[in-house]
């Protein structure tokens, strides 16, 4: 199933990724924040479940912020998505 989030807080404006019947993310993009970083981060990312993202990511900040980019990518997985 195909997800689009709309993190908070972060430079990143848009977050598409993609869940399999496994539970496994596939294809994350973002759109806006820090390329190179973010593309790391989606490569990182590919392949594992829900929970893995969410167990790895979770509470992540950036700089003075709160969160983060990849902190934003795990809690919308967890609050959207049934696996995690």
């Amino acid at each position: 199933m195909h997800y689009t989030f709309y993190p908070k807080g972060v430079c990143s404006t848009q977050i598409d990724l993609d869940v399999d019947d496994n539970g496994r993310v596939h294809n994350i993009a973002y759109t806006g924040g820090c390329n190179g970083n973010l593309k790391a981060l989606s490569a990182l990312a590919e392949g594992l479940t829900v929970a893995e993202v969410v167990n790895k990511l979770y509470g992540i900040t950036c700089g003075f912020k709160g969160t983060s980019c990849s902190d934003q990518l795990a809690r919308n997985l967890k609050a959207t998505v049934k696996e995690a």
